[in-house]
């Protein structure tokens, strides 16, 4: 079955005149007087809160087709409007996921439980689907996890090198400061300003 051809496609910007905030979005219609102002998750919010009166709807831009559309909306809703504080769009033009930290906090915070289940599934998804984001996720969350037999492609190898980068040396050492003594039967660690115990020495005894 064709999908069904309208007579107008266009993007268009809806302004809250109270303050300030907006809402790029796109729309299919016969009708250029349909009244329809944007379905977006902060946007209906807002409009149930201030009411539909105080919103403007202007016309950007028409496109001849659909996929004209959709094309043109990316283009339009990038990554400096969805981190744009009066920005009330939740995601890249086109339907795109969700990208950076700030970002997904907006997304979250917009619409509760229900819009953390729609990002939950694109999660999911990706899990199965894209390996270098599962990498990236699991080093995040489970930094000790056992990677003995499998292997990371070399940017995600660079990544874990950077983070690891001065964590290891000086202050940052998690040894910094100890010594190893030993009573010729067991070892211990101890500050190296301590007070040498009677019958220990420095030194470590090795197990055989």
């Amino acid at each position: 079955m064709s999908e069904k051809k309208y007579h107008y496609y266009y993007i268009y910007k809806t302004t809250n005149l109270i303050n300030g905030k907006y809402y790029y979005g796109m729309h299919c219609t016969d009708n250029l007087n349909d009244g329809y102002i944007g379905s977006g998750t902060i946007l209906k919010r807002s409009i149930n809160k201030h009411g539909k009166e105080n919103f403007k709807t202007e016309i950007l831009e028409f496109l001849p087709s659909k996929e004209m559309l959709i094309k043109r909306e990316k283009d339009i809703i990038n990554e400096e409007v969805l981190n744009d504080p009066n920005s009330m769009n939740l995601q890249h033009g086109g339907g795109g996921g969700l990208s950076t930290d700030e970002h997904r906090k907006k997304f979250h915070a917009a619409g509760g439980r229900s819009v953390w289940m729609m990002f939950h599934d694109i999660h999911r998804e990706r899990m199965k689907t894209d390996m270098e984001y599962r990498e990236k996720v699991l080093i995040k969350i489970r930094p000790n996890l056992d990677w003995t037999g499998k292997k990371h492609n070399e940017e995600t190898k660079k990544k874990m090198s950077d983070l690891k980068k001065g964590t290891c040396y000086g202050e940052n050492n998690t040894q910094f400061g100890t010594c190893w003594i030993t009573d010729g039967i067991d070892s211990k660690k101890i500050k190296k300003d301590d007070v040498l115990p009677e019958g220990w020495k420095l030194g470590r005894k090795m197990k055989k």
